[in-house]
């Protein structure tokens, strides 16, 4: 059993965390803002969005890149930290609405689209590459809610979980941005898969919102670890801290907007684990 402590708690919602530059950068979809957090727990408001910030990356000069979930646009911090449009996702989106994103070492964010209405029926949406400049192109199709996309080290390989659908799927990414190769990574029966990150070793830990827990798997499906977080979902996680070895679970109660916003039970989990990040983000 891994210890699990509190980093930071109060918010509605956190999503998309990613470690760089010594801090946990992480995304508040209910209070409409991104947050930089010390290992201490001291947290900055790094960015307002208005239309709900998801995703985050950076592009190899430094710039930060944000999802704006409910307007379907990626935004680019100004060196005044003022948001401003990337790039405008709605022509390619379809019914979906911009999630969670990577981008890889030439600037290239990849974004996932899901259709968060319609949960019934659970229709597929699209990947979405935007290349820099802002240009975008749909890479691929029929995705049962992406989430959580990881890139290994050596860029080739791009691992996208498929919430609805109960994997973790994989692609071949070429050097000139394209993705083939599409294929089963790992299946996660009963377990659909949130955000994730992956680990030296080649594993996922992916996020569990259903069972309230973390897993580590390896390609092909083995879960080689489970951490509880008790009774709380689990939404998102990566890996960081000094040595790469801090996992950051992203818990909360609920994800409905306004119970969300109104008990503010959201906060990012941590523990130690034996091996660090790899990878990208």
């Amino acid at each position: 059993m891994r210890s699990l402590d509190t980093l930071i708690t109060g918010g509605a919602f956190f999503e998309g965390p990613r470690w760089h530059d010594g801090r946990l950068w992480v995304s508040d979809f209910w209070r409409h803002h991104v947050l930089a957090v010390s290992l201490d727990g001291t947290a900055e408001t790094v960015a307002e969005v208005p239309g709900s910030p998801s995703g985050i990356g950076w592009l190899p000069d430094g710039t930060q890149l944000i999802v704006s979930m409910m307007d379907n646009k990626l935004l680019r911090l100004d060196e005044d930290g003022k948001p401003t449009v990337y790039a405008d996702l709605s022509p390619h989106a379809g019914a979906g609405t911009a999630n969670d994103m990577v981008v890889d070492a030439y600037g290239r964010a990849y974004v996932g689209c899901v259709d968060i209405m319609d949960w019934d029926n659970q229709p597929t949406t699209v990947l979405l590459r935007v290349d820099p400049g802002g240009d975008v192109a749909v890479v691929s199709d029929g995705m049962a809610f992406p989430n959580g996309p990881v890139i290994t080290p050596d860029g080739a390989t791009l691992i996208i979980a498929e919430s609805w659908a109960e994997r973790l799927t994989a692609f071949d990414l070429a050097p000139d941005g394209s993705l083939t190769g599409r294929r089963v990574w790992a299946d996660t029966p009963g377990s659909p898969p949130d955000g994730i990150t992956l680990d030296a070793e080649g594993a996922v830990w992916m996020a569990d919102a259903g069972g309230n827990r973390a897993l580590r798997v390896r390609e092909g499906g083995e879960v080689l670890e489970e951490i509880s977080a008790g009774d709380l979902g689990v939404f998102a996680c990566t890996l960081g801290g000094e040595d790469g070895r801090t996992l950051f679970l992203c818990a909360a109660p609920t994800y409905d907007p306004e119970e969300a916003a109104k008990i503010r039970q959201a906060r990012v989990l941590t523990c130690r684990v034996d091996v660090p990040h790899a990878g990208r983000p």
